[in-house]
């Protein structure tokens, strides 16, 4: 933890209420995508990352540096939120092309069919990742949407570092195969998959 975020941490703890606002204001945007691509709908990501955040500020207490970043822990709590909703509400639970092709206007040098070619290969990559589980679609947000090692994914999903990896490589395998060309995956996701 930097030092800035545990001076932050010890502010919150004092009861600074400039501190809750500026850890929200840090984390917030990282944790309502998280919660969004999982539960794919924008309320629901909205309440769970205020829960996300009032359960955390009042357990800030517990909050342990020396087992976990700030960030990771957060993480842990979302997930754990954005997984009782959706066991409550039985949805879908990514919509991954949010995270890899904002709807962004084409330059004016790319050509037609260059851009359908690409929305082709965007149509086939969300096809292929909503037929993965939920486990390798969590592993496939936190270590490819959210830029998570695989030891921070570990601490966020509750598993061992070896699960976290072989999550991310049986995702890899289920995809090639939905996929059935590894140019696509690799061009959309930047994967190697060697």
């Amino acid at each position: 933890m930097t030092e800035a975020t545990d001076a932050l941490i010890r502010r919150c703890l004092q009861g600074d209420q400039s501190g809750f606002a500026q850890l929200y204001d840090e984390y917030a945007p990282a944790i309502y995508r998280l919660c969004y691509s999982l539960l794919l709908n924008a309320q629901d990501a909205e309440d769970v990352l205020q829960e996300t955040f009032v359960y955390a500020f009042r357990n800030l207490h517990r909050y342990d540096a020396a087992r976990s970043a700030l960030k990771t822990w957060l993480y842990t709590i979302a997930l754990s939120r954005c997984r009782n909703l959706y066991r409550r509400k039985r949805l879908p639970l990514l919509n991954f092309s949010l995270l890899l092709s904002p709807d962004l206007p084409a330059p004016n040098s790319e050509l037609p069919e260059a851009t359908l070619a690409q929305r082709d290969l965007h149509a086939a990559l969300l096809a292929a990742l909503k037929e993965l589980s939920p486990a390798l679609r969590e592993a496939v947000i936190l270590r490819y949407g959210h830029g998570l090692t695989y030891r921070e994914m570990a601490a966020v999903l509750g598993c061992p570092q070896k699960t976290a990896e072989s999550r991310v490589r049986l995702a890899h395998e289920r995809l090639r195969g939905l996929l059935q060309s590894e140019t696509i995956l690799e061009e959309w996701v930047g994967l190697e998959l060697s």
